[in-house]
């Protein structure tokens, strides 16, 4: 088998075992979180809607109307939501894995042998600190009913701090030299001193503790799927890959 088929392949197969476990991580781990929150979030809105300004009721009226247009649709609870769950954990497992794939397929050609599963874990490690990690230091989970800042400048930092530790790993662990780590170090810490985009002041009826469990336990979720992910791709992969003679030794 070529090793484009193996990466194909390897990604998919990896994805969906580990989508479908993390799925079920998730169930009895963050959804319940999640659903506890928006009890909290529903009330807060009936009691902004229980409680409209008297002296501008048009105001009332079209803050009630843009709340029903922005909860137009969403997924029923039960069997609904749990399938779309499972099908993002899945798409984005055999996104990630793809990528995984790709790196073990660089890094065996050039060392001349093969990716064990231990050495991907390390990299699914790897993962775990580019894409939860580093960005979660300054941009933890945030429950439904807790208020963030605007979208787009949260994107822009996550994507800031998410590419400057993937240069930053890359420059302390694979250069391997002194210059090389100082600048991986500066890189990493950049998106840090330059500070996540945050609101001034925040109102919630959502309990600290509920937030600080939901951290813990996307954190905590966020650990497995990477480093089921690295080992799990890197074993199917190295599988597949065996019997491609541009990547066996000498």
């Amino acid at each position: 088998m070529n090793t484009f088929r193996a990466i194909v392949f390897s990604s998919v197969i990896a994805g969906f075992v580990v989508g479908a476990i993390v799925t079920v991580i998730q169930h009895f781990g963050t959804v319940p979180l999640i659903l506890r929150a928006e009890l909290y979030e529903k009330a807060a809105h009936h009691d902004h809607a229980a409680t409209p300004d008297a002296r501008d009721g048009v105001a009332a009226a079209h803050s009630h109307e843009d709340h029903e247009h922005a909860e137009a649709w969403e997924p029923g609870d039960g069997f609904e939501r749990n399938a779309y769950t499972a099908a993002a954990n899945v798409l984005t497992a055999i996104g990630f894995a793809m990528l995984l794939a790709a790196i073990f397929a660089m890094r065996s050609g050039n060392a001349g042998g093969r990716i064990s599963w231990h050495e991907g874990m390390i990299w699914g490690l790897a993962g775990f600190a580019v894409f939860t990690l580093a960005p979660g230091l300054g941009l933890p989970p945030e429950l439904p009913g807790v208020p963030a800042a605007p979208l787009l400048s949260r994107q822009i930092w996550w994507v800031l701090a998410a590419a400057t530790t993937a240069g930053g790993l890359g420059l302390i662990f694979l250069r391997r030299s002194l210059p090389a780590s100082i600048a991986g170090l500066i890189l990493i810490v950049l998106p840090h001193v330059i500070g996540a985009p945050e609101l001034d002041h925040v109102e919630t009826n959502v309990p600290a503790a509920l937030s600080h469990q939901f951290v813990v336990a996307v954190t905590m979720t966020s650990l497995t799927f990477w480093f089921m992910l690295g080992g799990v791709t890197s074993a199917v992969f190295a599988r597949l890959d065996r019997d491609n003679p541009e990547t066996l030794p000498g």
